[in-house]
């Protein structure tokens, strides 16, 4: 199941770059290809470096006192243990909605963040279900691979308005002409949506691999399956209240109320995934 989520993820990546590279040539060749590489890069080697200092502070998490969260701290020791990465630093987010998440740029300055809402809401089992998740999130190096998906679609982005500029402001004399302007603003409509589809795909491929690497070093499924459909259902019931739909995909599932499904979820179908880890033998 992993080599699958692994080679999916591949797939997806690869269409991206042939999406970039095939409209970085059509609309400005080499030299406007090379020029949107170069801008997206530095904007995601800010994301890359920063994003998790950032996302922390956005929902107010601090460290957790390993005094008053020792159980939390703990199972946090032990996943990583199992894993065969340094523990990552604990948060605590100041929320009732129950959720987590990981974030940091490798496996030396991983965080595994847990709202108030989580500590009260699962069993033992079921939070060791839900960090095996995370640390699975850290060990497989995901905060990477989104990365890399965001800085193609950042270049396809940027390909796109620089497209749809040039559509607006190009005008033209002739129908050869007219046909090109068109041609121009379907791509700066098109290509960002078909982009955030193969981006939003590697998200999803991600939290599948993160699900059975998390079952596989506990050697059980069941826990984490509980643990989603008690998360679901408080997410639903409470959102959070801080925060940025932006961020959605960091969670184990979506903390805003009304989150897009199908084709444009951050997250697999909850059933699916309780499904596939009930699926699993070890």
């Amino acid at each position: 199941m992993s080599m699958i989520n692994h080679f999916k993820t591949a797939i997806l990546l690869a269409a991206l770059t042939g999406l970039m590279l095939g409209i970085g040539q059509l609309f400005g060749g080499r030299t406007g290809l090379t020029i949107a590489i170069i801008f997206a890069l530095i904007m995601n080697f800010g994301s890359f470096w920063f994003s998790h200092k950032i996302v922390l502070a956005m929902y107010r998490a601090k460290k957790a006192d390993e005094h008053e969260y020792s159980e939390l701290h703990q199972i946090v020791s032990e996943v990583a243990q199992q894993a065969g990465i340094p523990k990552p630093q604990v948060y605590i987010i100041p929320a009732e909605n129950a959720n987590a998440f990981a974030t940091g740029r490798s496996h030396k300055n991983a965080v595994v963040a847990c709202t108030v809402g989580i500590m009260n809401l699962l069993s033992k089992e079921e939070l060791k279900g839900v960090i095996a998740h995370e640390i699975s999130h850290v060990k497989n190096r995901d905060m990477l691979v989104t990365t890399i998906a965001a800085t193609i679609a950042g270049v396809i982005s940027y390909l796109a308005m620089m497209a749809q500029f040039a559509a607006i402001f190009g005008g033209s004399r002739d129908d050869r002409n007219g046909s090109n302007m068109i041609g121009l603003l379907a791509m700066a409509i098109v290509t960002p949506i078909v982009a955030a589809i193969l981006q939003l795909a590697i998200s999803r491929s991600r939290e599948y691999l993160a699900d059975s690497s998390g079952a596989k070093l506990l050697k059980n499924g069941e826990p984490l399956a509980k643990a989603l459909e008690k998360l679901e259902n408080s997410a639903s019931r409470n959102p959070m209240r801080m925060g940025n739909q932006a961020t959605a995909s960091l969670f184990i599932v979506n903390p805003f109320r009304g989150g897009m499904s199908g084709l444009f979820s951050t997250h697999p179908p909850l059933a699916q995934r309780a499904k596939r880890l009930r699926e699993m033998r070890f």
